[in-house]
């Protein structure tokens, strides 16, 4: 692609700072040019704020735009499915917050989408494009742990009452997010998806879990246990890895980019660092542009998404509960 590529955004979510506002400032050859939302007014305070040039009347006219080559969807998790078809028909390549879909489902609907139509489908995990992630995987993958035995990632987040992400109608719940980190995290340092063993939930109303737990099994035998709360106190995000010789212990893998560590103990030998990089957002908008100009395929692609949500899926099932979108 010739020129920068210009970027449109659904809505004015408060994620958008931080996934494409800033980040575009950051990457050579990217612009955020133009912004819809329900509420024009909200919009027009948003652009102004963020110094977007354009602000169009509905989502119709930002995708129907020839002047936009890709979106960024940060709606509400519902409604990525409907939104991200829209813009892949209209020929825009799409960064879509993650969890991609409601189940895997849409996102497997999703992806077939937008091989047909030729575009760019990419699901916004974040913490795959910081040296960190790469770091426990080069520690885990070159055996200096010895065989895997277990893995436990957990989550825990305070989220206020009237957010999205404790409505089941707008795709929310602990195990869509934040589980969908600790999920993915197991299944990208364990280098398979793990079979579901059991699941519990706490739930704020039937189908809206506040607080979830599931173990899993990995083909080798080893053990995986999620936790995830979006009715915690504070902030937690830790990852924990047990092979036969060691172990690696690391805190906030996620956002890295704020604060971190990484331990490894093997024996008596034991090593702590943080790990230095640029932020997470930052480095997953210069994978998609490259990708987009004909570099190589991130990562976390809309295929890799429907693995996730599959996996998503299944816990919810596990848990004697109904996945996202699933209609009575």
């Amino acid at each position: 692609m010739a020129g920068a590529i210009r970027f449109g955004t659904l809505g004015a979510a408060q994620i958008t700072e931080q996934g494409l506002v800033q980040p575009a400032r950051a990457v050579e050859g990217v612009e955020l040019v133009a912004i819809a939302a329900r509420d024009r007014d909200r919009a027009e305070r948003y652009a102004a704020r963020h110094g977007i040039a354009r602000v169009l009347d509905s989502y119709d006219a930002l995708l129907a735009d020839p002047d936009i080559d890709a979106v960024y969807n940060a709606l509400p998790n519902a409604l990525h499915h409907p939104w991200t078809l829209a813009a892949l028909r209209a020929g825009k390549h799409v960064l879509c917050e993650k969890p991609m879909a409601a189940n895997a489902r849409e996102a497997e609907e999703m992806a077939r989408v937008a091989d047909e139509e030729g575009c760019i489908l990419a699901e916004a995990v974040h913490y795959r494009y910081h040296p960190m992630a790469a770091r426990i995987k080069e520690r885990v993958d070159s055996g200096a742990l010895g065989p895997l035995e277990h893995i436990e990632a957990r989550m825990r987040v305070p989220v206020p009452a009237d957010n999205i992400r404790r409505s089941y109608a707008l795709g929310g719940g602990s195990i869509m997010d934040p589980g969908c980190y600790p999920l993915q995290m197991m299944r990208f340092f364990g280098g398979e998806t793990p079979e579901v063993l059991e699941a519990s939930t706490r739930n704020a109303s039937p189908d809206l879990d506040v607080e979830s737990r599931a173990r899993f099994r990995f083909s080798c035998g080893a053990t995986g246990q999620m936790e995830a709360s979006i009715d915690h106190d504070g902030l937690q995000i830790e990852l924990e890895i047990r092979g036969r010789r060691g172990e690696l212990f690391a805190t906030n893998p996620v956002l890295p980019h704020l604060f971190n560590e990484l331990r490894v103990k093997i024996g008596d030998d034991e090593t702590r660092e943080v790990v230095a990089g640029e932020p997470t957002f930052t480095g997953q908008l210069r994978a998609f542009a490259a990708w987009v100009r004909g570099g190589d395929p991130m990562p976390t692609d809309a295929w890799e998404a429907v693995e996730n949500m599959r996996l998503i899926d299944a816990v919810y099932s596990a848990a004697g509960m109904r996945s996202r979108g699933e209609v009575q």
